[in-house]
């Protein structure tokens, strides 16, 4: 496949250190065709005059409450309220962003549909293919919304064919965190380990600190999840999953991340006493961790605040740790989109909502109370964030990772139907069931090539 990025996706923005993880995932191959063009609902949604039409006096939100955040949502929601008088009834329309996103397919055939929804880093440019979402840069500059104090890459993720279709929101990368009280009984300096080979150095010193059951580091697989974290280690190797649209796994750098994850997680001379370094959580990686179970792992920074208030233990963060050819950081997380099936009205009180939602102050109250990033940049200085920082440094690891590792994501993951999921069932192939790696990478890549020639390249 040699494929390559379309002329109609001159406008889509992935440039800079600092792309989310917009992907199309669905939780499995065999669902339904993207379809329609986008042309009918953007031109629908330009062509609307906002000075001409009065908001809406009530919406609904669907949203998981990333990073247990329902409680400051509602708060949010009283705040916009009381200033706005529209109210926004806040619906759990799902546990995670998956479930959010199938409930949201499914609404598109009924009456159900939402006015603002989640638009998770592997869902909102398949609501896009499917005219699901409208454009907002129109309304957006009605509002004197400010577009422009967006942190601009995030922001920029969600452009598309010279419109945006969603705002940043809940916005995360994957970060480090360590036990600092087992690293200091280890005798390990106070810090995340550099590398890859440092951890696997540091390695026989945790062994002896975590209990029965424990391991020196431990993680979570899973649609949405694993082929996110697991990019940090495939680009340290020198491999990616995809060099534009065409899968490269079959590269013998990439063949080396898929060695490198299974040495992990089974064991390999001369590390660790030749034990594994990692063990496979059987629910959620952070749970294991704040009890004390595992010593580090790689958790959302919207896992931060959760971690800190149910860890018995100071909790240390550190950037994704590199290997032979660095590595990086991908960024990830929510944005929130409009649907573009609600009347102008609803439309017009929805994009009202969503800028206050992340105007200056209030991405800077989201961020302090779940640890995603804030989404303005005149909120990363302020006032509120600097007491956050001063109070609990280890917020101001995944700003600081943001800018200086952050890096774009492979387009197979985050622009084709299915993919996530294809990938995350290589990754635990590897790392439950012990295929070899090359194995494992072969045999998703024919259901990878299929899945953009038959959901995407038609569309672009």
């Amino acid at each position: 496949m040699s494929h390559v990025i379309g002329r109609r996706r001159r406008g889509l923005v992935l440039a800079g250190a600092l792309s989310a993880a917009t992907a199309l995932a669905l939780t499995a191959c065999g669902g339904p065709t993207v379809g329609g063009s986008s042309s009918d609902s953007s031109a629908s949604a330009e062509a609307t005059d906002w000075s001409q039409v009065e908001p809406a006096d009530e919406i609904t939100f669907w949203s998981n409450h990333p990073g247990q955040s329902q409680d400051t949502e509602q708060q949010l929601i009283d705040a916009f309220t009381a200033e706005s008088g529209i109210t926004v009834n806040l619906v759990t329309a799902g546990a995670n962003y998956d479930e959010v996103a199938q409930r949201f397919q499914a609404a598109s055939q009924s009456d159900e549909m939402p006015d603002a929804v989640i638009a998770s880093d592997v869902w909102w440019f398949r609501y896009h293919l499917n005219d699901q979402i409208m454009p907002l840069d129109d309304v957006l500059e009605y509002l004197d919304a400010d577009a422009d104090d967006f942190q601009p890459a995030l922001y920029g993720d969600y452009e598309y064919d010279d419109q945006h279709w969603a705002v940043p929101y809940a916005r995360s990368t994957p970060l480090f965190y360590y036990n600092k009280d087992m690293w200091t009984a280890a005798g390990l300096p106070d810090r995340g380990p550099e590398t890859w080979a440092e951890l696997q150095d540091w390695s026989t010193q945790l062994t002896a600190q975590v209990p029965d059951g424990g391991s020196p580091f431990g993680l979570s697989t899973g649609p949405s999840w694993g082929a996110w974290w697991f990019e940090n280690m495939i680009w340290g190797q020198g491999g990616e999953y995809s060099d534009g649209f065409d899968v490269t796994l079959d590269t013998d750098e990439a063949v080396a991340g898929g060695q490198f994850l299974s040495d992990l997680f089974h064991g390999v001379d001369g590390v660790n006493n030749g034990a594994p370094v990692a063990t496979v959580s059987a629910t959620d990686s952070m749970a294991d961790f704040s009890s004390g179970l595992i010593a580090s792992t790689i958790g959302s920074t919207g896992s931060l605040k959760g971690a800190l208030d149910s860890a018995s233990f100071e909790v240390g963060t550190a950037f994704l740790p590199d290997g032979p050819d660095g590595g990086g950081s991908p960024t990830g997380g929510t944005g929130v989109a409009i649907s573009s099936s609600s009347t102008p009205e609803k439309q017009l009180a929805a994009a009202m909502f969503l800028n206050f939602l992340t105007n200056t102050e209030n991405t800077a109250t989201f961020s302090q109370a779940t640890g995603y990033m804030p989404v303005r940049t005149s909120a990363v200085e302020s006032d509120t964030m600097k007491a956050v920082y001063d109070q609990f440094p280890q917020f101001r690891t995944a700003v600081d990772q943001l800018g200086e590792k952050a890096r774009s994501q492979d387009y197979i993951r985050v622009f084709v139907p299915g993919a996530d999921a294809l990938l995350n069932t290589a990754i635990e192939q590897i790392v439950l069931e012990g295929t070899d790696p090359a194995s494992a990478f072969e045999s998703i890549t024919p259901q990878l090539e299929t899945a953009y020639r038959e959901n995407v390249e038609p569309y672009l």
